[in-house]
């Protein structure tokens, strides 16, 4: 999408420059039929998933569609008025849109390849959270990320009071992560107290909470 803005760009201060005749009408009846099949492309696009690759696609066929858009302008501008200069201008305009979302997309992009915290979570907040789970000490070495777009993975180390009841505990951590956080695959390391120093909160709390160490 990149290359095609520069493209767009491009060819567009070139036309500012160097003015050439556009057949308008032709412009408005190609730009017609490429706005029906980019509506009817999004608009099955948009019934599926959500993933990187997915909002990839749409984003690609967003701009066709605002280009062809923008060419039905032009066109008609060009019929009524025979004001050249208004299809560059136009191609610059959708140019930068689509530029922005592109940006946008490939930021999001790199977040998942680094390995980031979803943006949607607080890795506090749901460390504190795990940690006021009965039967919970305190939780630490929390990680949260992204292994693929639209799915996010969990993995920390949980101090517990007693390790015989681990697995109720373990179940009421992965169920909180669900129904809360909709994080479904958690790797969670359980660990005895005794020997443990008890750390500081992080934050000051309103309310007693066990305590959360990054």
């Amino acid at each position: 999408m990149l290359v095609v803005v520069t493209g767009i760009t491009v060819e567009a201060i070139a036309r500012l420059q160097t003015p050439r005749p556009v057949p308008g009408l032709a412009v408005m009846v190609i730009a017609a039929l490429g706005l029906a099949v980019n509506v009817l492309v999004l608009w099955v696009l948009s019934r599926g998933s959500h993933d990187l690759n997915t909002r990839g696609a749409m984003l690609h066929v967003f701009g066709d569609l605002l280009g062809s858009v923008a060419a039905l302008l032009a066109g008609a501008v060009i019929v009524f008025t025979g004001w050249m200069p208004i299809d560059a201008l136009l191609s610059l305009v959708i140019g930068a849109l689509i530029l922005v979302s592109t940006l946008r997309l490939l930021r999001e992009s790199l977040h998942v390849l680094m390995e980031g915290v979803p943006r949607h979570l607080d890795l506090a907040t749901v460390g504190h959270d795990l940690a006021a789970v009965p039967g919970v000490v305190s939780v630490h070495d929390l990680h949260i990320w992204s292994p693929a777009s639209g799915s996010v993975a969990l993995s920390a180390h949980v101090v517990v009071e007693d390790l015989a009841d681990w697995t109720r505990t373990l179940e009421s951590l992965q169920a909180l992560l669900m129904t809360r956080y909709g994080i479904g695959h958690a790797t969670l390391q359980p660990e005895s107290r005794d020997g443990w120093m008890r750390p500081v909160p992080l934050v000051p709390m309103s309310r007693p909470v066990t305590p959360y160490r990054p």
